[in-house]
């Protein structure tokens, strides 16, 4: 007797349909799973086992062969253990195949037969729903996920025992109407700084109003002290909350990731220590599976990287695709997987070492050499590819004992309306609501509309500068920017002007 089910686990950013044959004959006891099962897969003989007894079902005393089909590729991940228990069920008399029709079946068991979230459940709703499948059963916990695809029946489930009385017809399974699809655990964004908790410094303000406005990446270099990473976290504050695809392709990252079972809705805002390693940022492989890392989890947000030349070399380099194409693919021995990097990076550093060069108030201790090395740790690359580029000094003690003055309006406020008012422009002009004025290439930048006062300082400026085609064009985007932010059709020669102040 042979029986099917069919299941998916998740492959890169997408997933992969799994059939679960089963055979059972007689001989010897065994239990046996075929069809290259990696190890999670393989200690599902015990769990499973352990589940049919524990929710009161006979577990059968003959031969069972589980194959995993296709045969060829590697499978993992605990996702598989529901279908396997389901297989033997049928296989041993107790649940008709029949019953199991157009229904596709996802969950990890426990030993007591209670089944337990996991991760990538978008992914393989997904993939149920273009394989033409009309049900997807999986457990309960992964149902707030899940409700973010649409047009597909979902049942979310507590345990075996449930889903067996389910298909046998003697107990119903159906979603509550006020499941909460709200986040109860926000693991993307904690910061709570606005621009009013910042004295001075109104030109970083400005770049980062300009920053958040096209979705451009920016570099903040002074002192220490001087406020450069209390800046980078106002940025959350003035982002706008994720539309609803944007929460589907961010949510899947983290599921992926297995870091929430919850319903991402705010922009992420990632801020790795300058110790992580390339798989960190770029993604990690535990030899089966490739696994997003930073850069992909601050798709549609931030990666904040402080104190930037402290970060290894290899790292900095590694991030030149991804700012330039918005992916990362990651290529390992026994996989291959592309997942969407479309993130602002913001940065600080300092000038030199110790920090102090050019500060009036304190004297550089560095040599030359040792300023030499560590700027030379920025190439020239990866600089082209940051937008806004600004120094900040400090602010002065007089200005910190100052008490701020009371306003009707709050900074942030104002900046979150000019921030508003430039993202509606450019999701007009482009049809698109992810797409920026960042992410134009140079054909589609050259065709937007610049003053003929704007163009000649534009061609002056690129000859005293000795600007490269890259930053000819960035230039070109982040005028678009301010132009957008001024409610300007044009970009004039005084918007033009602002966009090469972050280019010197």
């Amino acid at each position: 007797m042979i029986a099917k089910i069919h299941s998916a686990i998740p492959s890169g950013y997408s997933g992969t349909l799994i059939e679960v044959e089963g055979d059972i004959n007689h001989g010897l006891p065994a239990f046996n799973i075929v069809g290259m099962a990696a190890k999670t897969v393989s200690e599902a003989r015990e769990r499973v086992k352990s589940a049919i007894i524990s929710a009161g079902f006979s577990f059968p005393d003959q031969r069972v062969t589980i194959n995993l089909a296709p045969a060829g590729l590697q499978k993992s991940g605990t996702g598989l253990d529901l279908p396997i228990a389901l297989n033997i069920l049928m296989l041993s008399g107790q649940l008709r195949q029949v019953a199991l029709k157009n229904t596709l079946f996802i969950g990890e068991l426990s030993l007591s037969g209670q089944l337990r979230p996991i991760p990538g459940i978008i992914n393989l709703v997904e993939i149920a729903k273009q394989h033409g499948f009309t049900t997807v059963i999986i457990p309960y916990q992964n149902l707030t996920q899940a409700h973010l695809i649409k047009d597909i029946q979902l049942l979310g489930a507590h345990s075996l025992q449930e889903i067996f009385l389910y298909l046998k017809g003697q107990k119903s399974i159906s979603t509550p109407e006020n499941l909460d699809t709200r986040p109860k655990n926000v693991v993307e964004n904690t910061e709570t700084d606005v621009l009013e908790h910042i004295y001075g410094q109104a030109q970083a303000k400005r770049a980062l109003i300009i920053a958040a406005a096209g979705h451009h990446n920016l570099l903040i270099s002074g002192p220490p002290g001087a406020g450069k990473t209390l800046l980078a976290k106002t940025i959350p504050s003035l982002l706008p909350p994720l539309s609803l695809p944007e929460q589907i392709a961010v949510t899947k990252l983290y599921s992926l990731a297995n870091l929430t079972h919850d319903i991402v809705t705010t922009r992420p805002f990632r801020h790795p220590h300058h110790s992580a390693s390339s798989a960190a940022i770029l993604g990690s492989s535990n030899h089966l599976d490739i696994t997003p890392g930073e850069v992909s989890l601050a798709h549609h947000g931030v990666l904040f990287l402080d104190e930037l030349p402290e970060f290894r070399r290899d790292v900095l380099e590694s991030l030149r695709q991804p700012l330039e194409d918005h992916t990362i693919t990651i290529t390992r021995t026994h996989a291959r997987a592309t997942f969407p990097a479309n993130f602002m990076l913001i940065a600080t550093m300092n000038p030199c070492p110790c920090g102090y060069l050019g500060d009036p108030a304190h004297e550089c201790t560095c040599t030359p050499v040792q300023i030499q090395n560590y700027q030379r740790k920025l190439s020239g690359p990866l600089l082209d590819r940051i937008d806004l580029q600004l120094s900040v000094k400090k602010v002065e003690n007089s200005q910190l004992s100052s008490r701020p003055q009371k306003v009707s309006t709050p900074e942030t406020t104002l900046a979150i309306q000019k921030i508003t008012q430039a993202r509606a422009f450019q999701a007009s002009r482009y049809h698109s609501r992810t797409i920026h004025n960042s992410a134009l290439n140079s054909y589609q930048t050259s065709l937007l509309p610049i003053s003929p006062a704007a163009t000649n300082l534009l061609k002056s400026a690129s000859k005293k500068l000795n600007l490269s085609a890259r930053s000819y064009f960035k230039v070109i985007k982040v005028a678009r920017t301010i132009a957008d932010l001024e409610n300007s059709e044009l970009v004039q020669k005084e918007h033009l002007a602002e966009a090469l102040q972050y280019r010197l």
